[in-house]
């Protein structure tokens, strides 16, 4: 039986995005397989099409996108604690932009009718990343200051909520135009910096009384790497989790040692992969805040999946904050 999906059979621009019929997939023992309602547009799905993610041992067709709400229509055989007919939220194997999903028993997750569809959509990767970089990786604590850079993105402006629910305490973000402060600050954010006019390694410095920040999350990677240890606080932690800046940049020893600080990596692939209890650990309290409102995931359009080319255009042009969501 064929579904429908959004693929590549080539690298390229967002023209490469087509419309393709593909074999519907068939859930294992441990599986479920999910008719998928919705789909959040990652940065990483943008990768995918330029071949970042694949490389030259790429296997045509491509099916990009990392995660899916939906409903489960049939369970493996060995499959228990969830059923058919239950709203999920889930972190597949293979691609999402598509009809039909088929996800490892233990990362697919129910959601309460609390959570409507847009938020659902938007939420799963941007979330449980947000809540694993603040307490798995960073180990955020009460009252320590944070600086998120791309503060206006969906990461940026949902890991300044689950900061704020942590009881973090001055919360900073940098974005790249005047036009994205507002959003950060409407997140919660303390204080917005515009890297383009302002130098935020300085700004940090000044706010803390030259101490520096506690945690830096950091998306974009080069310079925004190397400088930021000019702003990060002794026994600071800096999470690399990206490179939107187009570069990555090496961090010399003798700035750590002495001043007990640290730099970390997270990849949400990796660590489904390698690590896929995170999820689990990380699911329930993403669903209490999302249930209670406590956590307002920013969606900033909802298109039908067949215009997934023009979710990229948009992405790629920098001019969006918050998510965009597909519709199946």
């Amino acid at each position: 039986m064929l579904m429908n999906a959004i693929g590549l059979s080539e690298f390229g621009g967002p023209e490469v995005l087509k419309l393709m019929q593909l074999e519907k997939p068939a859930p294992g023992e441990k599986q479920v397989l999910i008719r998928v309602q919705g789909v959040s547009v990652n940065f990483a799905d943008l990768q995918t099409r330029k071949g970042s993610f694949h490389g030259s041992g790429a296997v045509f067709p491509i099916v990009p996108g990392l995660d899916a709400m939906g409903v489960i229509e049939t369970v493996g055989s060995q499959v228990t604690g969830i059923k058919e007919g239950q709203s999920v939220i889930s972190f597949p194997h293979s691609g999402t932009y598509s009809e039909y999903v088929v996800a490892d028993e233990n990362l697919v997750f129910p959601i309460p009718e609390e959570i409507g569809f847009e938020q659902a959509a938007a939420c799963p990767i941007v979330s449980f990343s947000s809540h694993m970089l603040l307490n798995k990786v960073a180990k955020l604590q009460g009252g320590e200051t944070l600086l998120i850079h791309a503060a206006a993105g969906g990461i940026g402006t949902t890991a300044i909520q689950i900061a704020k629910s942590m009881g973090a305490g001055l919360i900073v973000g940098t974005v790249g135009s005047s036009e994205k402060i507002q959003e950060a600050m409407q997140a919660g954010a303390d204080a917005v910096i515009c890297h383009q006019t302002e130098d935020f390694v300085a700004k940090v410095n000044e706010f803390t009384g030259g101490k520096g920040a506690d945690v830096i999350l950091d998306a974009l990677g080069g310079t925004y790497t190397t400088r930021g240890m000019d702003c990060l606080a002794h026994y600071g932690r800096m999470v690399v989790f990206g490179n939107a800046s187009g570069s990555y940049s090496d961090v010399g020893t003798r700035l750590l040692h002495s001043s007990c600080r640290s730099v970390l990596g997270y990849s949400s692939v990796t660590t489904r992969k390698m690590r896929p209890e995170w999820y689990a650990d990380t699911a329930a309290d993403v669903i209490r805040l999302m249930a209670s409102g406590k956590l307002d995931l920013k969606v900033s359009r909802v298109l039908s999946m067949e215009n997934a080319a023009q979710a990229h255009e948009l992405i790629e042009s920098r001019k969006v904050t918050g998510k965009i969501v597909l519709k199946v």
